[in-house]
């Protein structure tokens, strides 16, 4: 942690820079807590909205079991920073990696993902070599087709898990986000329902085989409060609910003032009179949510704060444009002013920051983001 010995405020901070509201992520934090304590499951928020150490610490002071990460190095880098429970929700397929985890399994306590037959006989070799045990959990596709075993296949694979004498198998789950009957919905509820049902009854058909699943763990920030209502479910794991972004308002999962990360940019350049160009470009703002795409349908990158209908409607490497329209433009927006924009995307915009500024009031202080570009 880096004290801001030249910035006294906001307005002096060098842009673009990522910057984070402390008292909406305390806010944020809380009510998922919250939440999860209302429905009697564990939460284990995923790390990659923040990729902050101290950030995942608060979670858990807050309530929260652990933490999910998708990485190897993002789960080193959150141990080092005192985290002690750690699920990495992701298959290890290669050796190295396997190794690796199970060196710091030595040293907290650590779940690792598996989808395959493949993966798991890896795991099970390079485990027994080194004379050691993983906990494991089978992930399953529920209908995104990312990773995962397909749900009709997955009680022959956790019986084949089941008998490996160095992993031990203690539970599913699943990543499905905002899908109903396998098409996007705005639907939240339905879909945390759907999700939540389908898990708890494969959870139920494994225990009936005699396969001792204590873990069932779902739930993205969507739909992580409707899923936790599902009799059986024992763990959410939602993310983006720690900063928020414009793409959760749109669910309605927050207002836009509840989320906590925005970009501070400058106006650069003013070609005419409905157009400003402002120094944050798709190496500042995520553009993994496109506009115009199914179920949200947002028009434009982000946000932007205190202008109803400024738009930023393009990016390039180093450059926003942003549309102005007759209440923006009636504001007398000039070279050198600045924006503060709300990404669709918060996630993948952190990932794009060296550091973060966290203000409290008038109080700043610059935070390295540890754990971006840990991609091993």
């Amino acid at each position: 942690m880096m004290d801001l010995q030249v910035e006294t405020s906001l307005e002096t901070l060098e842009t673009p820079c990522l910057l984070i509201n402390g008292e909406l992520v305390d806010q944020n934090i809380q009510i998922m807590a919250n939440i999860a304590k209302k429905n009697h499951v564990q939460l284990r928020p995923h790390a990659k909205t923040h990729k902050l150490p101290r950030i995942a610490l608060q979670q858990m002071a807050a309530g929260a079991v652990g933490i999910t990460v998708a990485k190897v190095a993002e789960a080193e880098v959150m141990a080092a920073g005192g985290v002690n429970n750690i699920f990495i929700a992701y298959p290890l397929v290669t050796e190295r990696k396997i190794e690796r985890a199970i060196r710091l399994s030595e040293r907290i306590e650590l779940i690792v993902g598996v989808d395959s037959l493949a993966g798991a006989q890896r795991m099970e070799q390079t485990a027994s070599r080194l004379g050691h045990s993983l906990q494991v959990r089978l992930e399953i596709d529920t209908g995104l087709r990312r990773t995962g075993v397909l749900y009709e296949q997955a009680a022959v694979l956790a019986a084949e898990i089941a008998q490996m004498p160095h992993l031990r198998l203690t539970g599913i789950y699943t990543f499905r986000g905002s899908l109903l009957a396998g098409k996007p919905t705005l639907d939240l509820a339905a879909a945390g329902h759907e999700e939540g049902t389908l898990m708890v009854q494969l959870a139920e058909r494994l225990r009936a085989q005699d396969i001792a699943i204590a873990d069932v763990s779902v739930g993205s920030t969507p739909t992580a409060a409707y899923a936790a209502e599902v009799a059986g479910i024992t763990e959410v794991r939602p993310g983006t609910y720690v900063f928020h972004d414009r793409m959760q308002a749109r669910f309605g999962v927050c207002g836009i003032e509840d989320c906590a990360g925005s970009v501070l940019v400058t106006i650069v350049s003013r070609p005419s009179a409905d157009l400003a160009i402002v120094d944050g470009g798709s190496k500042t703002f995520a553009t993994d949510v496109q506009p115009g795409t199914d179920p949200l349908q947002l028009r434009g990158f982000g946000h932007v704060i205190g202008h109803a209908d400024a738009l930023l409607v393009r990016l390039t490497e180093e450059h926003g444009m942003v549309e102005l329209g007759p209440i923006a433009q009636a504001a007398g927006l000039q070279v050198g002013d600045q924006l503060r924009i709300i990404p669709n995307h918060i996630c993948s915009t952190v990932n794009l920051h060296n550091s973060v500024v966290l203000y409290r009031g008038n109080a700043l202080e610059r935070l390295p983001v540890l754990a971006r570009g840990m991609l091993e």
